[in-house]
């Protein structure tokens, strides 16, 4: 659970660190960008910007009752990042588990590929798919709405 907030932090403070020293040397109007622009990568690498993690078998039993995909992945993946961002709202409608989190979830992701922890996994229709098009599974969610 404590891996996935080492990079946010990392950014974090090394924002803060080239901030300060950058306003020490006479440019605050530099520090404030750069710091601002360390600010935002964090909050995009952080777990924060995933709509809230369940359990892989009560993901499981949700999509079997509204038949919404399941999306397996966990922080600081570039792209479990680009699928939740290019999703936008309609993210909220999956089921996500954080497979760091969920010992089932990773053993799943597992079982689907080959041994490896590859996400973001979609399951649809008790199907596994590797690191698929967003638009592809905003598809998905539109047909078992």
């Amino acid at each position: 659970m404590m891996r996935a907030w080492i990079l946010p932090m990392l950014l974090v403070l090394s924002g803060s660190a080239v901030a300060i020293d950058l306003i020490f040397e006479g440019s605050p109007g530099t520090a404030a960008a750069l710091l601002l622009a360390f600010l935002a990568l964090a909050g995009v690498t952080s777990p924060l910007i995933f709509p809230r993690s369940i359990g892989a078998r009560e993901a499981e039993r949700r999509s079997a009752v509204d038949g919404r995909p399941v999306v397996f992945w966990r922080p600081g993946c570039t792209y479990c990042m680009r699928l939740r961002i290019r999703l936008g709202r309609s993210a909220r409608r999956l089921h996500w588990v954080n497979i760091w989190r969920d010992p089932a979830g990773a053993a799943e992701v597992r079982a689907a590929n080959n041994g490896n922890e590859t996400v973001p996994t979609v399951v649809v229709a008790g199907r596994p798919h590797t690191n698929p098009d967003p638009a592809w599974v905003r598809e998905q969610l539109s047909s078992s709405a």
